[in-house]
């Protein structure tokens, strides 16, 4: 059957059966573990993704869209202490050595949090690492998780510049056409990041886990994902607008605002990806371990 002729009650069966295997691969535990590698793998990322994208666009412009999102989300306080955080490393004078050392540092930091994501895909995926084939495997995952880093930095900058053509262009179509085509370009916008986002979900579902799937089997539930995303990113930018949970801890409020944020994520990623691996086991080609890899018995 093909995901074009997928009924409504097939439909419903699909997201219950994705809530029960969801449920059941503990979700909260794997979340907690990803949020626990991002808290040291987030400052890296976020000054590997500047300084590559910064080669082709304006540093302060992708910084300062970074800063905006985390400000929609996790609130001003939060983006202030990441925004001093990049200023310090970014701009500190070093020396060379101190510059390698801080490059391997930078990259084995940012790609910690793609590897615990990757155990939790593998156990959404029903598969776990051969044993012979650690360090080759370990190797892969550093090369692969760099690759989806600098993907990112892409997906920003294409987002960046996208957004950079439609502001000039709504400014001058402001003034020669009627105010509704202005609506029309802030739908085109949107639609252009509910894109982007998806091709970044697909990418996670297809080539971080050790699993061998079709691009076919990825994209619904990675546009699902996305949609589930940005809802539950507006979701929690008003609980965090509204409660601001983190002021109970006082100093540490930044940093629990970022594990709370990361932990909220990962779980609808982890229902994103369970619903992906239902649809690629009933409707799809199927899912097969990779050489590095084998099914859990």
């Amino acid at each position: 059957m093909k995901y074009t002729t997928i009924s409504i009650k097939a439909f419903l069966t699909i997201i219950r059966t994705t809530y029960k295997n969801w449920n059941a691969n503990e979700p909260f535990q794997m979340s907690a573990a990803v949020s626990y590698y991002a808290l040291f793998s987030f400052p890296a990322l976020l000054i590997i993704i500047i300084q590559t994208t910064g080669l082709f666009y304006e540093k302060n412009e992708i910084k300062g869209k970074i800063i905006s999102e985390i400000t929609d989300v996790l609130g001003k306080d939060v983006a202030k202490t990441i925004e001093i955080m990049l200023k310090n490393a970014i701009d500190q004078e070093q020396s060379t050595l101190l510059i390698i050392i801080g490059i391997v540092t930078l990259l084995y930091g940012a790609t910690g949090m793609f590897i615990a994501l990757q155990k939790s895909l593998n156990t959404i995926w029903g598969v776990k690492p051969k044993p012979k084939s650690e360090i080759l495997k370990m190797v892969k995952d550093r090369i692969f998780s760099l690759g989806l880093i600098l993907m990112i930095g892409f997906l920003l900058l294409t987002s960046l510049v996208l957004t950079t053509l439609i502001t000039a262009t709504t400014d001058w179509i402001g003034q020669h056409f009627p105010d509704f085509i202005i609506y029309v370009i802030q739908i085109i916008n949107y639609v252009l990041s509910i894109v982007l986002t998806t091709v970044l979900f697909a990418m996670i579902f297809k080539v971080l886990p050790d699993v061998k799937m079709k691009w076919r089997d990825v994209w619904l539930g990675a546009f699902v994902t996305t949609i589930l995303f940005s809802i539950g990113k507006s979701t929690l930018g008003i609980y965090f607008g509204t409660v601001n949970p983190g002021s109970t801890f006082g100093a540490a409020g930044s940093v629990i605002l970022i594990l709370l944020w990361v932990s909220y994520s990962s779980l609808i990623l982890f229902f994103g990806a369970e619903f992906t691996q239902v649809l690629a086991l009933k409707y799809g080609s199927g899912i097969k371990p990779s050489s590095y890899a084998e099914k859990v018995s």
